[in-house]
């Protein structure tokens, strides 16, 4: 194939990518948005399922507190009944010490129900916030989805048009220029990688280019890159018989 004829063929391949990135960025940022808000949503709902685990938990501790207390209860009225019969001194002061223990077991299982019942009531405060805002950013979600959704609804037969074409042209060039242009691309912010002399300047960096170079262009013998910034260049004569 003629050099020529590559060039032609990487600079039509650059306008139908161009119209690609065009339509991908009506979309801006809201396909980032959306994900982060999805990210959120998971995050508040792993949040939200952490809490109410934990109010399980406490509820359950809370539980077996209690028990502990009737057991410790029950110990204490079995020892009273047994401190009435018993023998000498020695044994009342056992029997004493054993009722002190549980007393004390009772007064430590009512501090920690205390704790523990601030503690539920604190997480389910938490929950309660999470919900509302989570219903909030909810919302968000629902909205910037629909918002995207319009928005690729109106271009994507357009894109997936483009799409094909844009496949077809790369198939006519040869791989190790295709993976320069594509290089190239991918490093250039704008996303061009082919681009025309104007006004004896580079189209992309806009440094001049010595007239020897653009006469060189301009014969289009040879693939030509900016000197400055790497990009393909072509004669700005190409636009004008791209639109014909």
């Amino acid at each position: 194939m003629p050099v020529e004829e590559k060039l032609r063929i990487l600079f039509e391949l650059q306008q139908i990518d161009s119209k690609i990135d065009e339509i991908r960025t009506l979309r801006g940022e809201l396909p980032l948005e959306v994900q982060d808000l999805e990210d959120e949503n998971a995050g508040l709902e792993t949040r939200i399922a952490k809490l109410k685990s934990d109010v399980e938990e406490l509820n359950e501790q809370i539980a077996q507190k209690k028990i502990e207390i009737k057991n410790a209860q029950t110990f204490i009225v079995k020892y009273d009944e047994q401190q009435k019969n018993v023998r000498n001194n020695r044994e009342y002061d056992s029997i004493s010490k054993e009722i002190e223990f549980q007393t004390l077991e009772i007064e430590l299982c009512e501090k920690h129900i205390k704790e523990f019942t601030q503690q539920v009531k604190d997480k389910k405060v938490l929950i309660d916030e999470a919900i509302t805002f989570q219903k909030e950013r909810f919302g968000d979600l629902e909205s910037k989805k629909a918002e995207l959704d319009g928005i690729i609804k109106e271009t994507q037969k357009e894109e997936e048009g483009l799409a094909l074409k844009s496949e077809a042209y790369q198939e006519l060039i040869e791989s190790r220029l295709l993976t320069a242009y594509k290089r190239i691309r991918g490093n250039a912010r704008n996303g061009l990688a082919v681009v025309t002399v104007q006004r004896d300047a580079c189209g992309g960096c806009f440094n001049k280019i010595p007239p020897q170079r653009q006469l060189d262009i301009k014969v289009r013998r040879k693939v030509i890159v900016c000197e400055y910034c790497g990009r393909i260049l072509v004669d700005d004569a190409f636009s004008g018989e791209v639109e014909e």
